[in-house]
């Protein structure tokens, strides 16, 4: 009852507002990629409203107990990266062996973030190859933006152009304004399927896992390191920029907890957001910091509403227009797409072995039935291990007694 009294003496119209819309943007956007990868995978509704149930309750549940016990704004939300990789690896995979390597990966994480080797692990993984990966994971989003406009110019123009006026006037609030411009050109144009719109409670589905070497290598691996190396940095990194000292173990703990709960009924990963945590974080929320927490707790709330009517909000996604779920998807991870190069290309000497890291990712190549971002990780490592050796031995060696006469 005491924590319950202070949060509602500590909630604001505000801190609610920054948290509901937090959530409505995430679903906006990311939980398009998910449609399309349980499309492109033929998974039933049941089993498509499950993964959606899945995903809305862990990171519901997860916002909500870690922003009242560390008392600061957490949005936890699920993997795009891992999300984006399942669109093309689902498919060949099967849904048992990808909730397999969830399992895994799941596992993995928690191990790491119990071990307390969370921080000396990221710093082996450069920076720049996850982020080359990560690039080349996403690369074919951003191309099918554009590739819509061979049959959709209008409404994928108009789309774009909604894009960019939310991102000079609004930005928190770009994308939701991309779904409202592509909704409204939808409905008035007729390509609403209508039918296909049905309302109803989410129901869970188990799926038994399979454990297979294939589905390690190609999937769980990679949701490994594109959690580590980018989900969980960034997330962490926006807090400690808003001034939160947020502690790594119980946000790895906890996400990676919640995900291996969740993964039978296809969770695929849960990790704290960076992108729509920043409109919980800074004082649009609330001028006080103490009472921005608020701002997480409702977000929770908001994403367990929505993964309850799992079926409607499922069905509400399928009947939008193939080239404007593309065009959604696409313009939704631009910033990611933008950070994910720009950090793939920040530091010159390392520039050769990202690019490598990159177009191997972005080709689709799958030598000895390994997946394309398999290959971005070892070729890119075999490059920035095999290239940093050479331009380390082409340097001259100290003559003694050098620094001291520079001195």
């Amino acid at each position: 009852m005491a924590r319950l009294s202070r949060l509602l003496a500590d909630a604001s119209v505000t801190a609610v507002v920054a948290g509901v819309v937090s959530t409505l943007i995430s679903f906006a956007g990311p939980l398009v990629i998910v449609i399309q990868a349980a499309e492109a995978s033929g998974l039933d509704p049941a089993q498509t409203s499950s993964w959606v149930w899945s995903l809305a309750l862990g990171s519901g549940v997860l916002c909500i107990a870690l922003s009242l016990r560390l008392r600061i704004p957490v949005i936890i939300a699920w993997s795009i990266p891992g999300s984006a990789l399942l669109v093309a690896l689902l498919p060949e995979l099967g849904l048992a062996q990808a909730v397999g390597a969830y399992l895994v990966a799941g596992a993995i994480v928690l191990a790491t973030g119990l071990s307390g080797v969370f921080d000396r692990i990221v710093s082996r993984i450069p920076g720049t190859l996850a982020a080359a990966v990560m690039a080349g994971i996403l690369f074919s989003f951003g191309t099918a933006t554009f590739a819509a406009t061979d049959t959709e110019p209008l409404l994928v123009l108009s789309m774009f152009a909604a894009y960019l006026a939310g991102r000079r006037w609004w930005p928190p609030y770009a994308v939701l304004g991309v779904l409202l411009t592509g909704s409204a050109l939808a409905i008035a144009g007729g390509g609403l399927d209508t039918r296909a719109i049905a309302f109803g409670w989410a129901t869970p589905v188990w799926i038994a896992p399979e454990f297979t070497w294939r589905a390690t290598l190609n999937l769980a691996l990679p949701l490994v390191i594109g959690a580590l190396s980018g989900q969980y940095v960034t997330g962490l990194a926006a807090l400690r920029a808003a001034g939160y000292a947020a502690p790594s173990r119980p946000l790895v703990v906890g996400s990676a907890a919640g995900s291996l709960l969740l993964a039978p009924f296809g969770c695929h990963g849960l990790n704290p957001a960076a992108v729509t945590a920043a409109m919980c974080l800074g004082p649009d929320a609330h001028p006080d910091p103490a009472r921005r927490y608020v701002a997480g707790v409702a977000a929770g709330a908001a994403y367990v509403v929505l993964g309850l009517l799992g079926v409607g909000v499922v069905s509400l996604f399928a009947a939008l227009p193939t080239q404007m779920a593309a065009a959604l998807a696409g313009l939704a991870l631009f910033g990611a797409i933008a950070a994910s190069v720009a950090g793939a290309m920040q530091v010159p000497r390392e520039r050769e072995a990202a690019l490598v890291g990159f177009l191997a990712t972005a080709s689709g190549m799958s030598l000895l039935g390994l997946s394309a971002p398999f290959w971005g990780f070892a070729l890119g490592a075999a490059a920035y291990a095999l290239l940093g050796l050479r331009r380390d031995a082409r340097m001259p060696a100290a003559v003694p007694g050098s620094a001291r006469r520079a001195s």
